[in-house]
């Protein structure tokens, strides 16, 4: 079965120009990474799940915080991995300095035997349309893209 995952993409206007909000991903293995690591928060659903619940879950549960609005149906895109990102555009604003993120747990060091717990999500922030298609996963810009025709 393909794995996917469903996600936001939160956008706001400042000063008339749109910026997205992105989260960079939390644990060892993202810790000085940036450029071309950074995504739309997101997380994987099963075929019996609503997706855009899904978003929504995974949104609260890597940010802490919930988002209502007019979510806009964006063209799932697939990443390198296989993975098919089911995404919806929704206008809203977030501290980004607040987000409170689920964690998980890995054994760190390698083969030391010991489980450490890292969050989902270590940072966020706001970005604009150029700087986000920048820091994004590679497959993601294209979501950033057709915000960008949208709006």
């Amino acid at each position: 079965m393909q794995k996917q995952s469903a996600g936001l993409l939160l956008y706001r206007l400042a000063d008339g120009k749109p910026q997205v909000f992105l989260v960079h991903p939390g644990g060892p293995f993202f810790k000085k990474k940036d450029d071309g690591a950074w995504s739309i928060p997101k997380g994987e659903f099963d075929d019996h799940e609503d997706p855009l619940h899904a978003a929504q879950r995974e949104f609260e549960e890597e940010v802490g915080q919930p988002i209502t609005g007019n979510f806009i149906k964006l063209q799932p895109v697939k990443q390198k991995s296989g993975k098919v990102v089911h995404a919806w555009a929704v206008e809203g604003d977030i501290d980004h300095t607040n987000i409170v993120s689920n964690t998980f747990e890995i054994e760190w060091p390698p083969r030391s035997g010991k489980r450490t717990s890292f969050p989902e999500i270590d940072r966020a922030g706001w970005f604009t349309l150029d700087e986000a298609k920048v820091k994004l996963i590679p497959a993601q810009v294209k979501l950033v893209e057709e915000l960008e025709r949208i709006i």
